[in-house]
């Protein structure tokens, strides 16, 4: 794959685009990647030739649909290397994954002062349902300490599991704004040695690293398809069969149910038991064209490629003096993403960002996107990240298998254009 960004662009259709008469430089691939004709392809293939809602339906292209429904599952199996597809669940994203286990397993088997564990990396979707938890039944939301950098604190880690309360770790494989890359595996270990479960998030993983949840051994693992170059509208939640057998139904409706009284129901086997009304069909199709996609790539190809770029996007902002690059500056440590500020405020939480004296990541990010170059600015769903790097708001940009070393160039033009456009300097 030394070449793989240029060679790989024209499967993109979208990456023939122009904004405002500039090529499109789409450096976004964190919050949402860009699809190859494969995967569009597989979907209208699906649409145009065995579309029928699966189950139960006594003909050909029902059966046709839920063929190519379990194929996808099967698929998935395969790509996290879960013992049996029943513990492969299709969710709408990895938020919905998330809550899933919090709703289930956590109103279920949680109680008042139980301890659930986080990190100050997570996203809000690994936040808010621990949180919301927290006010209905009771239980404690605890934060693992990171380092400066964003380095995982595992000695403060050990010290709160040791208290015997923590009941769940839920934990980040990487970080969607500083882009470090947590020691999850070693994280699992140490909360089943202490009797907790762990979750992960590989919402940021999953696009550039192959996952064994058999060896790792986690007891949850949630990710999103569109991250992976794969549609909307479709996640994945792993859950350990001895864990999902025991969860109630997170939605009631149709397919999820064994039998319906006027009084009473009983839940279907795994994996229907979680997967009411009807799924995302076409949306599992493309997702089985993603990792196909990305299997027929290698993923060693992709790793050492994308390393490449980290490395030569985070060589090319160290050249701009006006950059501060939050988090490590080692390729090596991170994956997926670079978050960087034009100047740290000493205290942005009491100050009015318009008066910042360096320039706004919103205004920044915008002015670029008029340029044709796609990063995205915000808090990025961290704020209690934010809080702790004393920012409160970053540029982020983030790779795909598609981006080139001339992207980071462009990227880098716009982006010192734009600053002495809005500083004069």
């Amino acid at each position: 794959m030394s070449s793989a960004g240029n060679s790989l662009r024209s499967q993109f259709p979208i990456l023939q685009k122009k904004i405002g008469g500039h090529p499109l430089v789409y450096l976004d691939s964190a919050s949402t990647s860009q699809k190859p004709k494969s995967v569009l392809e597989a979907m209208q293939r699906f649409y145009e030739e065995d579309n029928a809602n699966i189950k139960r339906g006594m003909h050909p292209l029902a059966e046709q649909s839920t063929e190519v429904y379990e194929a996808a599952r099967s698929r998935v199996q395969k790509f996290l290397h879960a013992p049996c597809p029943h513990e492969i669940l299709f969710t709408r994203n990895t938020t919905e994954g998330i809550n899933l286990v919090a709703r289930s397993w956590g109103e279920t088997f949680l109680k008042k002062d139980d301890v659930i564990l986080v990190s100050l990396l997570e996203h809000h979707s690994n936040i808010v349902p621990w949180l919301q938890l927290k006010e209905k039944i009771g239980i404690e939301v605890e934060w693992i300490s990171i380092d400066s950098d964003g380095t995982l604190n595992l000695d403060d880690l050990k010290e709160k599991l040791a208290k015997g309360n923590v009941k769940l770790v839920a934990l980040t494989c990487v970080s969607n704004v500083l882009g470090v890359v947590t020691p999850f595996r070693e994280v699992v270990k140490l909360a089943h040695k202490h009797n907790a479960l762990c979750l992960l998030d590989a919402a940021q993983l999953a696009p550039h690293s192959p996952i064994n949840v058999t060896k790792i051994d986690c007891d949850f693992l949630v990710f999103s398809g569109h991250k992976l170059y794969g549609p909307t509208g479709i996640g994945v939640l792993f859950g350990k069969e001895e864990h999902l057998k025991k969860m109630p139904p997170f939605l009631g409706g149709g397919t999820m149910i064994q039998e319906v009284h006027r009084t009473m129901f009983t839940s279907a086997d795994l994996p229907e038991k979680f997967e009411a009304g009807t799924p995302p069909i076409a949306e599992a199709v493309g997702l089985h064209a993603a990792l196909d996609f990305l299997t027929e790539l290698g993923w060693e190809n992709i790793a050492k490629y994308e390393q490449s770029l980290l490395a030569y996007a985070l060589k090319t902002l160290s050249k701009l003096p006006f950059i501060e690059v939050l988090g490590p500056k080692e390729a090596k440590k991170i994956a997926s993403c670079i978050s960087f500020v034009t100047q740290i405020p000493d205290d942005p939480l009491k100050v009015d960002p318009t008066e910042l004296r360096g320039v706004h990541p919103h205004d920044l990010t915008e002015y670029m996107g008029r340029k044709g170059i796609c990063l995205r600015a915000g808090h990025h769903c961290t704020q209690p990240l934010h809080r702790f790097l004393k920012v409160p708001a970053t540029t982020r940009l983030s790779i795909g298998i598609y981006n080139t070393e001339e992207d980071i160039d462009r990227m880098c033009e716009i982006l010192e254009e734009g600053y002495h456009f809005f500083t004069g300097k």
